[in-house]
C-alpha cells in the first residue's frame, strides 16, 4: 500500500512515534506468549505480534519514500505537547519481565491497556492534524482495533 506524496510534519511524527510504540508493543507482547497461563492472552499476544510486525513495515516503508527517518527522537521533553513517546516506561517494562506465575497476566493487560490507549490517544492527534489521507485512513484503524482490543483486555482483567 502506497501513501502517496502528500503528507506533512504530523503524518510524518505520527508514523515515527506510532514505529517506536509498535516497537515496545512488540516487545510487550512477546514476553506475555511466554511467560502467560491464559491461552486467550496469548492468542490475543500472537495477534498483535503479527499485526503490528505488518504495520511497522507499512510505516517504514511510507517514511522511506517521502524520505523522511523511520525513528523518532526519544527526548521525552520533544514530544510532551503532542502525547508524548510510550507511556510504559523502563521500570514497568522490568517489572513485566520479572512477574512471573498468577500475576503476570494482570499486570500484562494492566500495561498493556495503558499502552493501548496511547496508540489511540496518538490516531486521534494524526486524525485531527494530519493531512495524508492514507495515514488518516491507518490513524482510524488503529483506533478501532486498539479500542477494541481494550476492551477485550478489560474482560479478560474482569474473568
Amino acid at each position: 500500500m502506497q501513501a502517496g506524496d502528500t503528507f506533512n510534519d504530523t503524518d510524518v511524527m505520527y508514523l515515527q512515534m506510532m514505529i517506536a510504540h509498535h516497537e515496545q508493543g512488540l516487545e510487550m507482547v512477546r514476553i506475555a506468549e511466554k511467560s502467560s497461563r491464559r491461552g486467550e492472552i496469548k492468542t490475543l499476544a500472537e495477534a498483535v505480534d503479527v499485526t503490528q510486525v505488518d504495520e511497522i513495515a507499512m510505516m517504514e516503508n511510507w517514511l522511506e519514500g517521502w524520505s523522511k527517518p523511520t525513528t523518532v527522537d526519544h527526548d521525552p521533553g520533544m514530544h510532551t505537547a503532542h502525547g508524548g513517546l510510550p507511556a510504559t516506561g523502563p521500570r514497568e517494562m522490568a517489572t513485566l519481565r520479572r512477574t512471573k506465575g498468577t500475576g503476570f497476566d494482570a499486570t500484562f493487560l494492566n500495561l498493556f491497556v495503558a499502552h493501548q490507549h496511547n496508540a489511540v490517544e496518538m490516531a486521534a492527534m494524526e486524525k485531527s492534524g494530519g493531512v495524508n489521507s492514507e495515514a488518516k485512513a491507518f490513524a482510524e484503524r488503529v483506533r478501532a482495533s486498539r479500542a477494541d482490543q481494550i476492551k477485550q483486555m478489560l474482560n479478560l482483567l474482569n474473568s
